[in-house]
């Protein structure tokens, strides 16, 4: 099933499937914040270190399957799968964007 996600999610959601952190880190902002697992991740410093050791080790892909689309927000659902306990696991990615970039991300189960 084939998605229309706004260009900064789409290019995150890509570089994302092929496990390339600089490229994840792209569409953010310098100063964007990503709310994962209860744990706060603020600029790109903070969220490179959180893709290193939480998605790139177990090879965590998210693969979006509904967008909501909500003013500067998008939330997205869908399955994640990978190398951890309970894959696939589906997940919500709730966006927010300014512009061209990711200025939030929370994601829930």
């Amino acid at each position: 099933m084939s998605i229309e996600l706004p260009d900064p999610i789409a290019e995150y959601v890509a570089a994302n499937a092929r496990l390339d952190v600089d490229a994840m880190l792209a569409p953010f902002a310098p100063g964007a914040v990503i709310i994962d697992n209860g744990k706060r991740y603020k600029g790109t410093a903070q969220i490179r270190t959180l893709f290193e050791q939480e998605v790139i080790p177990v090879e965590a892909i998210f693969t979006p399957d509904t967008a909501q689309h909500e003013g500067d927000r998008v939330i997205v659902e869908g399955p994640a799968h990978g190398r951890f306990k309970g894959s696939p696991i589906r997940f919500t990615y709730d966006f927010t964007l300014a512009g061209d970039a990711i200025t939030a991300l929370e994601i829930t189960l």
